[in-house]
């Protein structure tokens, strides 16, 4: 197996969106009410996956202010999770739980910087032997983090919410059936998640304003 097509530009998400466009007119719809999805990289390392860890069932400000008091108080490498004491870690917001996945992320010793030269399969594997890093999380960080454009997240409600209003689904697909949607949107899996959740903002603004 070999590392596919990454995105590093706004040209390479237009053009995953053209090709899906021209493969299956709902995704034509899509993209003429959204538009080209924008290029959503992040920094990747250890950092940014603990950062996807602390967000993990809670709400995006939450989120926020629990990670920028981890910032201020130093506590994003693993030196400095693995030397801190549970008031430590309690302090900025860390529940129980989540102590013992930012610690167990911090002894696994993932060598961050060969992830990127790895298969997407294999980074997945890699990361979900982490207790607290599941499948979502997963893929989620080879989406944005490492920037591969075939990834797919069906685990994710508002994909599954979005597919299901897109394609006129009389439910909302459970992650099984939607990766298996998914499969016909290779080699531009992650192209088609950014469309599917940026017509899902667009379906549920429209909501609002009716």
């Amino acid at each position: 197996m070999t590392v596919g097509r990454i995105l590093t530009s706004e040209q390479c998400m237009e053009e995953g969106a053209a090709w899906l466009a021209q493969r299956d007119p709902r995704f034509a719809y899509a993209l003429e009410q959204t538009g080209t999805p924008p290029l959503r990289r992040r920094p990747d390392g250890f950092a940014h996956l603990l950062s996807a860890i602390v967000s993990q069932q809670v709400s995006t400000h939450a989120a926020r202010a629990i990670w920028g008091r981890m910032e201020g108080a130093g506590l994003t490498t693993p030196e400095a999770v693995l030397a801190a004491d549970d008031d430590s870690l309690r302090a900025p917001g860390l529940s129980v739980q989540k102590m013992r996945y930012a610690r167990a992320l911090a002894a696994a010793g993932i060598d961050f910087e060969s992830l990127r030269r790895l298969p997407d399969e294999e980074i997945t594997r890699i990361l979900t032997e982490v207790p607290g890093i599941g499948r979502w999380t997963a893929e989620i960080y080879a989406m944005f983090s490492l920037g591969r454009a075939d990834v797919f997240a069906p685990a994710d409600l508002a994909l599954q919410e979005s597919a299901k209003r897109l394609f006129d689904l009389p439910d909302r697909p459970r992650e099984a059936a939607l990766r298996r949607m998914a499969a016909e949107w290779s080699p531009w899996r992650t192209v088609a998640a950014g469309l599917l959740w940026a017509y899902y903002r667009v379906e549920t603004e429209r909501e609002g304003i009716i």
